[in-house]
């Protein structure tokens, strides 16, 4: 059986790994940043602006997608791909972080969750087989298994019993995969009148039209057990057992001081196969990236370089600068000297201050740029910095010499 994943270097010093992840639309050189598209579209830049960053794979959310616009729109346009004219690799959530961030909004069965959706307030229901379907109907590269992500802090008991219906869950996503893909060829690839029949059972017979893809969708698992460890390793274990194509960290970054999300990881990692992807979600700041770098981790994902953009805030290698500050009104400066992104080689500190000040888009759509650039060239950096064997003293003189706002805080 062909491997899609192959690890090229690791480093003597650290945990940190250097690999190769081949998806349907291309090979994702890890370890690897994706900026989150929860809409089909990464806030303020357009596909082609990502492809000139060397962006290498996008988060699309299932959640999201079948509220608005809905299967019946992305099936005509034939797959979240071509809807959004992206070719590279796409990773979509699974709806588990919803659970979290809409808590107010859902009620928890054994059988899956029921929205009252943020838009309109309809009945949206997803269970591990619907969330299956909706992301075989979407046709991204990696689809996710279903999980519960728990608030912080979170009582052992309620952790407790969520891990193991997020470990049942997941064995429900995996039998789906089992019945619906792996069976259906000898070559493990997707049958597409097996989706089909699934997903027209479940949403009717126009749900997917052209939609459905037709190479083969990586699935992954997801770890919770909130801030304990012995339920971190528990949860590991019981996913492992189930043999993902790689598998996640979730249920970190969701409020809880930095020391106990690292300490969630460091209590999963050991369990986690060597020669599989490892996911950290929902992370992080550039520090927070390069010590889950050190701890094993291979891709990452976090809303900051988009969100802080449109609050007129950008990243430096010594850390976040407020561009809104009078301080920058007069300054020649480009966001940061020796950056090569495109508002850093052709305009000053001082222009994009006015251009936020006056309301401007360019100034944020800069930021933007800017920091999206930021978080793909430090990946780069970490990949060839364990390439020479010179990760571990990288890492350190980086995070000493960053200084992150208190406000920064990662989705």
């Amino acid at each position: 059986m062909q491997k899609n994943f192959v690890l090229s270097t690791t480093d003597r010093h650290s945990k940190a790994r250097r690999g190769q992840l081949t998806t349907a639309h291309g090979v994702i050189e890890t370890p690897a940043f994706m900026p989150i598209g929860t809409q089909g579209s990464v806030k303020g830049v357009s596909p082609r602006e990502l492809r000139e960053m060397n962006a290498q794979i996008i988060l699309g959310n299932t959640y999201h997608l079948f509220v608005r616009p809905g299967l019946d729109v992305i099936k005509h346009f034939g797959g979240l791909h071509k809807f959004m004219n992206w070719d590279g690799p796409i990773l979509t959530d699974s709806g588990g972080y919803q659970i979290f961030s809409l808590a107010k909004l859902r009620k928890i069965t054994e059988e899956g969750v029921e929205f009252q959706n943020h838009i309109d307030g309809a009945p949206a229901f997803i269970s591990p087989e619907v969330a299956m379907e909706i992301q075989a109907a979407l046709g991204g590269d990696i689809a996710m298994a279903l999980d519960e992500c728990v608030p912080y802090p979170c009582e052992y008991d309620y952790a407790a019993q969520s891990a193991e219906m997020t470990t049942r869950w997941a064995k429900r996503c995996r039998e789906w995969r089992g019945e619906n893909v792996e069976r259906s060829t000898p070559n493990a690839q997707r049958s597409t009148d097996a989706v089909v029949s699934a997903v027209s059972a479940e949403f009717g017979a126009d749900a997917l039209g052209t939609a459905h893809p037709t190479a083969p969708q990586l699935l992954f698992g997801i770890v919770q057990g909130a801030t304990f460890e012995g339920l971190r390793k528990q949860s590991a274990q019981a996913i492992v057992e189930l043999d993902f194509d790689g598998y996640a960290i979730g249920g970190v970054s969701v409020g809880e001081p930095e020391e106990e999300m690292m300490r969630a990881v460091e209590s999963a990692e050991p369990f986690l196969p060597r020669g599989k992807p490892r996911y950290a979600m929902g992370l992080g700041t550039p520090p927070q990236m390069l010590e889950m770098i050190a701890r094993g981790m291979d891709m990452f994902d976090c809303v900051l370089p988009t969100r802080l953009a449109r609050n007129g805030t950008a990243f430096t290698a010594t850390g976040t600068v407020n561009l809104k500050n009078a301080q920058f009104a007069l300054d020649n400066r480009p966001i940061e000297e020796n950056c090569t992104c495109a508002a850093c080689r052709e305009f000053s500190r001082g222009y994009i201050r006015h251009l936020i000040k006056a309301e401007e888009i360019l100034g944020l759509h800069l930021i933007t740029l800017h920091n999206l650039h930021f978080y793909f060239d430090l990946m780069s950096r970490a990949r060839a910095e364990i390439e020479g064997g010179t990760f571990d003293r990288f890492r350190k003189a980086f995070v000493a010499e960053y200084k992150t706002r208190d406000a920064i805080t990662a989705e």
